[in-house]
């Protein structure tokens, strides 16, 4: 059983691909997720609430203008970049607002992991990934409201609401039982990542299910705006984290941060308070984000041992 978790958490970017495919090709294997795609994003949520480490949270808690730093360009940054590319014409508003909430959800579980595979500061990672999750339930609302509320009407209170309910409550139930485990905890967060992954790549999957017709009319131009956000995303964590004076470690993870997104979370809020198509732009920024960040990472390991190496050699 371990095994075969361990296999979905590390063939994510593969898994959400098929999947995104297999349900554009036959929408009805994917779409029996209708009333239960709530559920399966607080199991991700659950599975964060598991692995996060008290230890690793206080050692960067002690730095906190770094963390301060880094939750300021998540929210700030992200949803910059979101409300302009929301602003093509060719859009619908449900699209639109599909890419504003996308931009203003906190970072991913799944980042996490990327930033272990690149070599990056797991604990910034996921310190970085908590606090923002544990703001979300206020600052997403907000950002989404006062960003989106020209494109199309949006309630403040029933996305909080939703957010308190799938993300916050399911993150604090991890947290209570991790400390319940005992001596199991450990083979609880090695499924954990598993867990999350499935959970991804069924809610992206009937999340594409649930838009086949429109993929095919709006696809060139979403994953246009998908493609220049999760870009843009990189490039404008790597030279913040440049000007705020971060370690080469640091870089790598705030750039990882921003230009991942919680598309999961963001895909949920959309199918649970709008139109189905305003998850379109999430469920493609979730497969897109997952395989770019996969090929990155691969390289940016190699980057950090290299400097390792000179350093060694300089010592």
């Amino acid at each position: 059983m371990k095994n075969i978790f361990a296999f979905i958490s590390n063939q994510l970017a593969v898994l959400t691909f098929s999947g995104a495919v297999l349900a554009y090709l036959h929408p009805p294997i994917f779409l029996i997720f209708k009333d239960y795609f709530l559920w399966f994003f607080a199991a991700t949520m659950f599975s964060l609430g598991l692995v996060i480490d008290a230890g690793d949270l206080k050692a960067e808690i002690v730095q906190p203008k770094r963390v301060f730093l880094g939750v300021l360009s998540q929210f700030s940054v992200m949803p910059l970049l979101v409300w302009m590319v929301a602003q093509y014409p060719g859009f619908s508003p449900a699209i639109a607002i599909g890419f504003i909430i996308v931009g203003c959800a906190p970072g991913a579980m799944a980042s996490n992991v990327i930033v272990y595979l690149a070599g990056g500061a797991v604990a910034f990672s996921v310190t970085l990934t908590t606090v923002a999750t544990l703001m979300s339930p206020v600052i997403t609302p907000l950002l989404v409201k006062y960003l989106g509320g020209a494109i199309m009407p949006v309630e403040f209170w029933p996305l909080t609401i939703t957010i308190v309910k799938i993300v916050l409550l399911p993150l604090l139930l991890g947290l209570v039982i991790q400390k319940k485990l005992g001596r199991h905890l450990q083979t609880a967060r090695d499924i954990a990542p598993g867990i999350a992954a499935l959970a991804i790549i069924i809610i992206c999957s009937y999340a594409v299910a649930a838009n086949q017709l429109r993929i095919a009319e709006m696809a060139i131009p979403v994953m246009v705006g998908v493609v220049l956000v999760n870009l843009l995303g990189y490039l404008i964590g790597w030279w913040l984290a440049k000007f705020y004076g971060f370690t080469h470690l640091y870089r790598i993870t705030l750039m990882i941060e921003l230009g991942m997104q919680n598309a999961g979370m963001g895909v949920a809020l959309a199918l649970k308070h709008f139109p189905a198509e305003s998850a379109l732009p999430g469920a493609l920024f979730a497969v897109w984000c997952i395989l770019t960040a996969a090929i990155a990472s691969g390289w940016l390991r190699k980057r950090v041992e290299q400097k390792r190496q000179l350093s060694g050699e300089s010592t």
